[in-house]
C-alpha cells in the first residue's frame, strides 16, 4: 500500500476552501506521504471531473453527473459579520430591517447575496450593496479591514476576530460535496487524499 501512494493528486476548491482550510491538511498530509504531490486548483468554476481536469473537488453544490463518487461531508456554518473597527463607527445593527443603514458587502457579478436577502423578505438591487466583488478572498479581506458588513464562514471569521452581528439570523450553512471520479476508486493515492479530505475542519456533519 506505502508504495502505491506516491505520484500527483490534482485537487479543486472554492477559493475560501482552498485558502483557509485545506493547506492544514495538506501539510499533515504530505508529511505523512513523502512520495505524494498536490496540486490544488482554487477556483469558483466548476472543474470537469469527467475530463480529469481534476481527481478530487469540493464542491458547495451537489454534483449531478454520472460516473462519480460522491459523499456529502456535511455543512459550514455561515454567519453576517463586521470588523470591530467598523462597528466602533457605525454602530451595530439591532435588527434585519436596519441592515440598509450600513456598508453591506455584497457580489459583482453574482447574484447570490441578492436571493439570500430576499429569502428574508428583502429586496435588494445590486446597487444597494456599497462594495461589490465576487473574488471570495478579497471579499472576506474587506470584512476584515472594516468596510462593512459581510457574509463569512463561522471559522474564518473567528480566526480573523470578526464580530458576529445579529446572530439570531439564520443563515443556511454551505453544504459540502467530496467528489472524485468512480474509475480512480482503485488508485491508492487517490483514496487516501479521499479519506483526508473527510476530516476537514470547521464541518458539521
Amino acid at each position: 500500500r506505502a508504495a502505491d501512494i506516491r505520484g500527483t493528486v490534482r485537487i479543486t476548491a472554492s477559493e475560501i476552501v482552498a485558502t483557509y482550510i485545506l493547506p492544514e491538511l495538506i501539510a499533515d498530509l504530505l508529511t505523512q506521504e513523502p512520495e505524494l504531490q498536490i496540486e490544488l486548483v482554487a477556483t469558483n468554476s466548476t472543474e470537469n471531473l469527467l475530463l480529469r481536469e481534476a481527481d478530487i473537488a469540493l464542491r458547495m453544490v451537489e454534483p449531478n453527473q454520472l460516473d462519480l463518487i460522491t459523499r456529502k461531508l456535511g455543512a459550514i456554518p455561515v454567519g453576517l459579520y463586521a470588523a470591530q473597527r467598523y462597528l466602533d463607527r457605525a454602530g451595530t445593527p439591532q435588527n434585519f430591517k436596519r441592515l440598509s443603514r450600513h456598508t453591506l458587502l455584497g457580489y459583482d457579478k453574482s447574484d447570490l447575496m441578492i436571493r439570500g436577502m430576499a429569502a428574508f423578505g428583502i429586496t435588494m438591487q445590486r446597487t444597494d450593496f456599497a462594495f461589490r466583488v465576487d473574488d471570495q478572498v478579497t471579499y472576506l479581506e474587506a470584512v476584515r479591514a472594516g468596510v462593512g458588513l459581510g457574509a463569512s464562514q463561522q471559522r474564518q471569521a473567528e480566526i480573523y476576530g470578526l464580530v458576529r452581528v445579529l446572530p439570531d439570523l439564520e443563515i443556511p450553512p454551505l453544504p459540502v460535496w467530496l467528489t472524485a471520479h468512480s474509475a480512480l476508486r482503485t488508485s491508492a493515492r487517490v483514496r487516501r487524499v479521499f479519506d483526508l479530505d473527510a476530516d476537514v475542519p470547521s464541518i458539521t456533519a
